[in-house]
């Protein structure tokens, strides 16, 4: 992340196009907006749109507007999201969710900085610095024709690669702490996790990134109540259940066949102790040993909490 705010800092004074890639949740949306405002036009407007939240004759009119008449319910001209972006910065979310046929207006606008409002003949002119993101594969899209090769390079000047969550685990204490005081209730003091809680948070693989991770705070809090700590049972089940997914060959690859063995037993022993809410009756009958056995190797693992 430090490479990438670095990195951040050195494009945001140019115009070049931009293209951020990313998981859902990722944070694209305000990678764009802290591009925007480090950049000259920081004083002008921050456009946003949603390429994948219209269909083909909506997006049309949304980017370029349109002229009176021009289809049932054009009433009176409009102007579209590229005038209302003149001089500033236009996020395009989602782009590789556009129609060949928007893509190539798109692409007049980012080569020449012209385009038509649907309906008209006039030609406009604009000054916009375009930043665009997707959770796609563009290269592959290239590939089966899905996308444009000419737009794909038009606005992959610079790529912004944003990591998932799951890659970079040591943000997510931070992410934590400024969420809890993000969502505090009144002016009261953050909550704070319990030790138990924020070890399964940082277990959890999080498929939806910092989105999903601000979302389940937010739950935890209201869940909360009055209380000043947040325990592990407040977790949305998906994540109090969870068991992390280990590489079983590449981890016995650098041991020795009792560690292997050990590292193996107390996964699955930890992982039915979090579905069984530490009965261990139904965990021995789950793993089919002696609840004898089960004590004394819950015991050994330290795995009782």
């Amino acid at each position: 992340m430090q490479e990438l705010y670095g990195l951040l800092d050195r494009i945001a004074p140019s115009d070049s196009t931009v293209l951020i890639h990313g998981e859902n949740g990722t944070g694209k949306e305000l990678v764009a907006h802290a591009i925007h405002r480090r950049s000259e036009r920081r004083d002008r407007r921050f456009v946003v749109t949603n390429c994948s939240a219209f269909n083909d004759n909506l997006l049309d009119s949304e980017l370029f507007g349109h002229k009176r008449g021009a289809f049932t319910g054009a009433v009176a001209d409009k102007p579209g999201l590229f005038e209302l972006a003149d001089l500033g910065t236009f996020f395009l979310d989602e782009i590789a969710d556009m129609s060949p046929a928007l893509q190539v207006k798109v692409l007049r606008v980012i080569q020449e900085g012209t385009f038509n409002r649907v309906g008209d003949t006039e030609m406009r002119k604009v000054d916009v610095r375009i930043i665009a993101a997707t959770n796609r594969d563009l290269v592959a899209m290239v590939a089966n024709g899905q996308f444009r090769e000419d737009l794909f390079y038009r606005v992959n000047v610079i790529a912004v690669a944003l990591p998932p969550l799951r890659d970079r685990r040591d943000d997510i204490p931070l992410l934590i702490e400024n969420f809890l005081a993000r969502h505090r209730r009144g002016n009261g003091r953050p909550k704070r996790l319990s030790g138990e809680c924020t070890a399964q948070l940082l277990a959890y693989a999080w498929p939806g990134n910092v989105r999903e991770l601000e979302n389940e705070i937010e739950r935890l809090v209201v869940l909360a109540g009055d209380a000043p700590t947040i325990d592990a049972d407040l977790l949305s089940p998906r994540i109090r259940h969870y068991t992390p997914v280990v590489d079983d060959e590449a981890e016995s690859d650098s041991q020795s066949l009792p560690a292997a063995v050990e590292a193996l037993e107390k996964r699955m022993i930890g992982a039915a102790m979090r579905r069984h809410h530490g009965n261990k009756t139904r965990v021995a009958e789950e793993l089919r040993v002696s609840r004898r056995n089960l004590i004394r190797l819950v015991q050994k693992y330290q795995l009782e909490k």
